[in-house]
């Protein structure tokens, strides 16, 4: 049911990739085909990239989760059909997080070559589909070098949430960052490791209040407030809703008449 066109096209990135490593070349031309066939009848796909170690997947981010909920809603009232795809891009192994602490102080040159080049083969073999790259956190590092090299095609967007401080973000069109949600400035973009490391010593010695005791933190036991993004919250959910309708619109859809 694929087109050997398309087969060939995994293959040749594969091979670009990974070279005569079998093992990661199989793998990786498998994920290529599968998700070919989850999406080619859409025409939206919304790609998470999680932060941490990026091995999270969206339904264990209750952010982004309800995030993605209300983008295929809006999306869904445009007239497009959606999906959400994972790129899980760390694996649960030592090897893993010692892969991902490197990439992380290069700012995932490899990571976000690998991501790139699947954007590349859903959109060349999917006629009229559009991809939005999530990022949430350190994943909103890996979107912004796949927008740099996606800048000429005009079907990749992005929507990125709570940028470390070290990242120099790119301002590229199609591409909406956001890096404070509207209720609390985000200690984590802001570089605000005062702010951080009182609210960590607060909460390590049983000081902070349920109000403070938000899920704003970095790698877990780090508390950074104001680094938590939802949908209900109302900058959050304008910011996102403008930027679809501004992008996306409403879907044309061809009419035919007979006579």
């Amino acid at each position: 049911q694929i087109p050997q066109s398309v087969i060939e096209d995994a293959s040749v990135l594969a091979r670009e990739l990974y070279g005569d490593y079998q093992q990661d070349y199989n793998a990786f031309v498998y994920q290529l085909l599968n998700t070919y066939i989850e999406v080619k009848e859409k025409d939206c796909v919304l790609i998470f990239n999680p932060g941490g170690w990026g091995s999270t997947l969206l339904e264990n981010s209750s952010a982004w989760y309800d995030i993605s909920r209300g983008i295929r809603t809006e999306l869904d009232g445009l007239g497009y059909s959606s999906m959400v795809v994972d790129y899980r891009r760390t694996s649960k192994s030592i090897r893993g997080a010692i892969n991902e602490f490197v990439e992380i102080f290069r700012e995932y040159p490899t990571k976000a070559d690998n991501l790139a080049s699947r954007v590349n083969f859903l959109t060349r073999n999917v006629p009229e589909l559009k991809i939005i790259v999530a990022g949430e956190s350190n994943g909103s590092v890996i979107s912004d070098r796949v927008m740099v090299m996606m800048q000429d095609n005009p079907r990749v967007y992005s929507i990125q949430t709570g940028p470390p401080f070290w990242h120099r973000q790119n301002t590229l069109e199609r591409t909406l960052l956001l890096n404070n949600n509207g209720i609390t400035p985000d200690s984590f973009s802001r570089g605000d490791v005062v702010s951080m490391v009182g609210a960590s010593a607060k909460a390590l010695f049983g000081f902070s209040s349920p109000e403070e005791d938000d899920p704003g933190r970095i790698l877990f036991y780090l508390r950074a407030p104001g680094h938590d993004y939802r949908w209900h919250y109302p900058a959050v959910y304008s910011e996102i809703t403008q930027f679809l309708h501004q992008n996306f619109g409403l879907k044309v859809v061809d009419t035919y008449f007979d006579y």
